[in-house]
């Protein structure tokens, strides 16, 4: 079985979608994860057969554990929340005493959370107990997601930036075998700072310039309101999708040249796709809301 996945434009904070589009940002998203795909197949099998068209992805249909697997390398975002509130066990992780937000740590952490109606942090002792995975599919996606982590982060530190954390999911397909699912370090997925002010910044005191959701979810945090409630200006969301081109050429070398959306172009490359995959007509196509 496979999947033919359209990318689109909204953006999502704390599991609700907020109640704007960003221009391009599903094209982003579906080029920088092939463009991560491509590079990685050494390290771990994956989901992504081709991409017909810029916001196109073909696959093949999975089983998805319930189960996100995040890596950390940084003291950031929820981890930070999480330390500062006085926890120092994240995920069966043990944190030391000390640590400033945004440091980096002294080994890459582990913090898996479930794919539940809300997002809730579990161990790895609990994700085999609760059997979303037996212990060897556990190990395994495990040592995946860390040697993802470590290769992603020597790959963008040769283009001035560091990977500060990524999320990473996995599936089985229809014949057995444990394979990379969803996206690859997007800024959706991932958090990157910016080599040349991170020193700086934390010699200074202050927050890291950075490339993620991050903002949004502060922006979020401060006004006391939800993703559905959230009203952004016309200004930020261009800002943001200027952004959003601008880590895709940082990360790939590449200028991002944007491919306007025409309806007709999309229904004929879907069409393609069903007739290539012998996809049955009404289990064509899936939006993916990314």
């Amino acid at each position: 079985y496979f999947l033919c996945l359209i990318a689109t434009d909204p953006l999502s904070a704390f599991d609700c979608i907020l109640p704007h589009s960003i221009p391009c940002k599903g094209h982003v998203l579906n080029q920088l994860s092939a463009y991560w795909f491509a590079q990685t197949k050494h390290i771990v099998p994956n989901w992504l057969l081709e991409t017909p068209h810029p916001r196109v992805s073909v696959g093949e249909k999975c089983k998805p554990f319930g189960v996100e697997f995040i890596v950390r390398g940084y003291l950031a975002g929820h981890a930070a929340r999480c330390y500062e509130a006085g926890k120092r066990m994240l995920c069966g992780e043990a944190l030391p005493e000390g640590l400033k937000r945004y440091e980096r740590l002294s080994t890459p952490i582990l913090t898996p959370t479930t794919k539940a109606s809300k997002d809730e942090d579990i161990s790895g002792e609990e994700i085999i107990r609760q059997g979303y995975m037996t212990e060897t599919q556990y190990e395994k996606a495990r040592d995946y997601a860390f040697a993802l982590y470590e290769f992603g982060h020597r790959h963008v530190k040769a283009r001035g930036l560091i990977l500060v954390d990524a999320k990473y999911e996995f599936g089985m397909t229809q014949d057995g075998r444990l394979i990379l699912i969803d996206e690859l370090h997007t800024p959706d997925s991932a958090r990157y700072f910016y080599q040349d002010d991170y020193r700086a910044s934390m010699d200074a005191g202050r927050a890291p310039l950075q490339f993620s959701k991050e903002f949004i979810r502060q922006w979020l945090i401060q006004r006391g309101v939800n993703g559905t409630e959230a009203q952004l200006s016309p200004d930020s969301v261009q800002e943001l999708a200027r952004r959003y081109r601008a880590v895709y050429a940082q990360i790939t070398g590449e200028s991002f040249v944007p491919v306007p959306v025409q309806q007709a172009e999309l229904e004929a490359c879907i069409r393609k796709c069903l007739s290539k995959y012998q996809v049955p007509d009404k289990a064509a196509a899936q939006t993916n809301g990314r």
